[in-house]
């Protein structure tokens, strides 16, 4: 018996299924939230996924976006660790005359 506060492993879906699941649920005549029992998966889900790929970005994979948005939270991360050390440095210099 699992816990009740026990999470399931998040599922990976390749950019192939979320293509195909997006092309399927636009260009058939059930609806969204049918569509996406049929495949399995939430209709908010799919729903995001029908979102994203009408957005500009269209040409960056899932994979390229997953890296892009860690790349620009390590980037807002050490933008505020150089921050602090220029506040450290101003600091110890002050402390020096």
């Amino acid at each position: 018996m699992t816990e009740p506060n026990a999470r399931r492993p998040r599922r990976k879906f390749t950019d192939e299924f979320r293509a195909d699941a997006v092309r399927l649920a636009t260009s058939s005549q059930t609806t969204i939230a049918q569509t996406a029992r049929d495949l399995g998966i939430g209709d908010t889900l799919l729903r995001v996924w029908i979102a994203a790929a009408k957005t500009p970005e269209t040409s960056l994979t899932m994979s390229e976006r997953t890296e892009l948005a860690t790349l620009r939270r390590e980037n807002r991360r050490l933008k505020e660790e150089r921050d602090i050390l220029k506040k450290a440095t101003a600091l110890f210099a002050r402390e020096q005359r």
